[in-house]
């Protein structure tokens, strides 16, 4: 079942990339894919340590949320950037819990604090992630602790 998953991902993930329709270039990315999911067969990391998709959901809800906050942070830097005149930027350096149970979820929280412009994740430890942000507002927004609530909290790595 799980060959038959990563095949078509892959495939699927392969179409949305190339977009193409024609017959020969579909048979083709059949073909890549086929051998794609054979050699990872055959190299033995296809197996009962793959993905866990019962995340998928989850994630995929946290990947919107965090999409949407990178483009609500691109904005707010553009402006800042564009301003003509006095422009207000206060750097500084703040301190967060690193409230989330597993090393991948407080991963993935500091990571996307680093991919939210304006703000950069300088440290990361077991109880505390210290933060430099580009203005007072986007440290507010840090500190209410939205970001931290979106990211799934049992995300863990099989073993």
């Amino acid at each position: 079942m799980r060959t038959i998953t990563a095949a078509s991902l892959i495939f699927l993930f392969w179409f949305m990339l190339s977009g193409h329709t024609g017959a020969l270039l579909i048979a083709l990315g059949v073909l890549s894919t086929l051998l794609s999911v054979y050699l990872a067969k055959r190299m033995n990391i296809i197996d009962h340590e793959g993905y866990p998709f019962d995340l998928s959901v989850r994630l995929l809800r946290y990947f919107l949320y965090l999409g949407k906050e990178i483009l609500i942070s691109n904005v707010d830097v553009i402006k800042r950037i564009l301003t003509l005149g006095p422009v207000d930027i206060s750097p500084q350096v703040i301190t967060l819990p690193a409230a989330k149970k597993t090393d991948l979820s407080q991963m993935i929280y500091a990571n996307s604090i680093t991919l939210t412009p304006g703000t950069v994740t300088l440290e990361l430890s077991n109880d505390k992630i210290i933060v430099h942000a580009l203005s007072k507002k986007g440290a507010a927004d840090l500190q209410t602790g939205e970001m931290a609530r979106a990211v799934p909290d049992n995300v863990e790595l099989s073993s």
